[in-house]
């Protein structure tokens, strides 16, 4: 008998064969290959060493997520923290990374808006003629972008603060890293070059850059390029299913969640994930918001609530 089951109290998925916990990991994809006899690559594996107690006993074969010494909600206080010191130009950049869909991005604007920072990330809000203080001013840049499109936008918004949020194209490319080496050196002059050929009159070979810059990935934090971390106030925003809901409820007390949903339907909306946390096909504040919206609109809700989670809310 196999079973593939969510322990709340450790936060990772156990892979149970006929009684005996046979694996144990964060990750359900990784547990049910291994009940299921075969590798993560759908090759397959030798029978993995069992474990008498799941509540306490790792698998030998698993690798063990490091003892995170912080909490979330403070790890999500370090946010702010370290945004403030970009801000002040303390140092040049700052790394976030974690699972995608708890506020990682909301976080970061929410720091850089409270340090009066201006967004200027469409121009066509402001009238022409204003006068924009660009030191104090923050752009967003998402989706994919080249090396000579990174050269391009550090020039082109030289001065003021770039937030790469989800341009993760950027910190895979080896000729992008480079570039982003010279800006974010800690040197007081940071000269970046481009020594290819240049077909745009308006960029220069050389320049000074003077911003600072911000990433938000969903990628791993040891997956970032090692240059790029040092040069960066790092924070890795990796949570268990435990830590999520655990973040939830701060950000659902919050005034400004959901403010158009009533505090009683997003009081249940957090019960019933927790009640149902096994259930949750894809675990963020998507699913907070969904739920809370299905429990302020509908009196019977909880079978729709139930049915939506499953499929991936």
């Amino acid at each position: 008998m196999k079973e593939l089951r969510f322990d709340v109290k450790s936060g990772k998925w156990l892979g149970i064969v006929n009684g005996k916990c046979i694996a144990r990991s964060t990750s359900k994809y990784y547990v049910q290959r291994c009940i299921d006899g075969q590798s993560p690559n759908k090759g397959p594996i030798a029978t993995p060493k069992y474990v008498s107690n799941p509540d306490i006993a790792e698998v030998s074969d698993i690798t063990t997520p490091k003892v995170e010494e912080f909490g979330i909600n403070q790890r999500f206080g370090f946010v702010e923290q370290m945004i403030a010191m970009v801000c002040k130009k303390t140092l040049p950049s700052a790394v976030i990374t974690g699972d995608g869909g708890l506020g990682k991005s909301y976080t970061v604007i929410k720091a850089l808006n409270d340090n009066d920072y201006a967004d200027i990330t469409d121009l066509a809000g402001f009238e022409i003629g204003t006068k924009l203080n660009l030191t104090k001013a923050y752009r967003v840049v998402k989706g994919y972008s080249t090396a000579k499109g990174l050269y391009r936008t550090l020039f082109e918004c030289n001065n003021m603060c770039i937030v790469f949020d989800d341009c993760d194209s950027i910190l895979k490319d080896p000729v992008a890293l480079n570039i982003l080496k010279g800006a974010l050196d800690s040197y007081s002059k940071r000269y970046i070059s481009w020594n290819a050929d240049m077909r745009d009159d308006d960029l220069p070979k050389c320049f000074e850059f003077t911003g600072q810059v911000i990433f938000i990935s969903n990628m791993k934090l040891d997956r970032i390029d090692q240059a790029v971390r040092t040069r960066a106030l790092c924070v890795d925003l990796a949570m268990t299913q435990l830590q999520k809901v655990e973040r939830m409820e701060v950000i659902a007390l919050s005034g400004e969640f959901l403010p158009e949903v009533s505090d009683i339907a997003k009081s249940q909306a957090l019960q019933f994930i927790k009640d149902n946390i096994n259930s949750v096909g894809n675990l963020s504040l998507r699913t907070l918001i969904a739920v809370a919206k299905i429990a302020d609109s509908n009196s019977n809700w909880k079978d729709l609530a139930k049915y939506a989670i499953t499929q991936g809310a």
